[in-house]
């Protein structure tokens, strides 16, 4: 019992530090008076949505992350291209590769009709948020945790910033440390949130310099079946899928105790071995609750990446555009 007081004292602490520059602090509560129907009409509908395909779990958690990497987690993601501005979803880390804004789209109906009205952010509730993100985890047989909520919704987007901000799978340790410290997270925090490659798939254009030009890292028996998947010339099979762990569809610790026995399917997977990231990996391995535990630490310290709040932004109507 003492530790887990611990917990809720820590998440609680770390919720306080996902503060805009406004001063003013996300919070867990934050609908509970204006709107106490909206976090379990987004539960209902990404439970359904998992049901029926449960990569759809990792697909909204990858949703989130690259959200909130691009000029913090303000639903910037989801806005389509305008006369005005360029958006992130054609982005070269996003474009055939993020998916499941139908999802969030009916996200966003639903809470409108049980708040009735537009009250919950597409920030907050159904584009990047944690919540969706989160709920979407506990589906999987993830840690649930509590969610700082507050956020509003960006009214622009670039491209360019998604495209220069988001980490590749081709990233070596060294690029991809110094990528998560630019946006104040530590390589703790980089090996934990890598683990959500536990869940879902990668596609072949990801992994094909890795599986043809790295073989003595990367186990026998497991290239020969990602060849069967992803022929080695370009253009052949790019949108081939492969899980990046033996559970795909289960949370568990299962993606660190594949790393160890050079089951990494992407560059960038393999490469938390090529350092002192090496013993976090060893140990998230060996203690799945110290993962699940450090996870929903680090999923709170990312969802607070500089948020909109205040007066800052807007409550889009439609996550897809702004409220012109």
């Amino acid at each position: 019992m003492a530790s887990h007081g611990c917990f809720f004292v820590a998440m609680m602490a770390f919720a306080m530090l996902a503060t805009a520059s406004n001063g003013q602090p996300l919070v867990p509560h934050f609908y509970d008076e204006v709107c106490p129907a909206a976090l379990p009409a987004i539960r209902k509908v990404v439970e359904e949505a998992v049901a029926v395909e449960p990569r759809m779990g990792a697909s909204l958690l990858r949703l989130h992350f690259h959200d909130c990497f691009v000029n913090g987690c303000d639903g910037s993601i989801l806005l389509d291209d305008t006369p005005f501005f360029t958006g992130e979803k054609n982005a070269a880390p996003n474009a055939n590769s993020v998916r499941g804004f139908e999802v969030i789209d009916r996200i966003k109906d639903a809470v409108n009709a049980a708040c009735r009205g537009n009250v919950v952010s597409c920030a907050d509730v159904v584009a990047v948020v944690a919540v969706a993100a989160r709920d979407s985890i506990v589906a999987l047989g993830g840690p649930s945790y509590d969610v700082p909520l507050g956020r509003r919704d960006a009214r622009t987007a670039s491209q360019a910033a998604a495209n220069n901000s988001i980490p590749a799978p081709t990233f070596d340790l060294g690029r991809l440390v110094s990528n998560f410290a630019e946006h104040g997270l530590t390589a703790q925090d980089l090996v934990v949130l890598s683990g959500a490659h536990t869940l879902g798939f990668s596609r072949c254009t990801n992994f094909r310099d890795r599986l043809y030009n790295e073989t003595a890292t990367l186990d026998a028996s497991l290239a020969a079946q990602l060849r069967g998947r992803c022929p080695r010339a370009d253009g052949d099979g790019d949108d081939n899928l492969a899980p990046l762990d033996p559970t795909p569809a289960r949370f568990d610790g299962g993606y660190y105790a594949s790393l160890l026995r050079s089951g990494g399917v992407l560059h960038s997977d393999h490469q938390l071995l090529a350092g002192p990231t090496d013993g976090l990996v060893r140990l998230y391995g060996a203690d799945h609750e110290a993962f699940r535990r450090d996870f929903a630490l680090a999923m709170v310290r990312m969802g607070g990446l500089s948020p909109l709040t205040g007066i800052s932004g807007e409550i889009r109507a439609n996550c897809r555009k702004v409220n012109y």
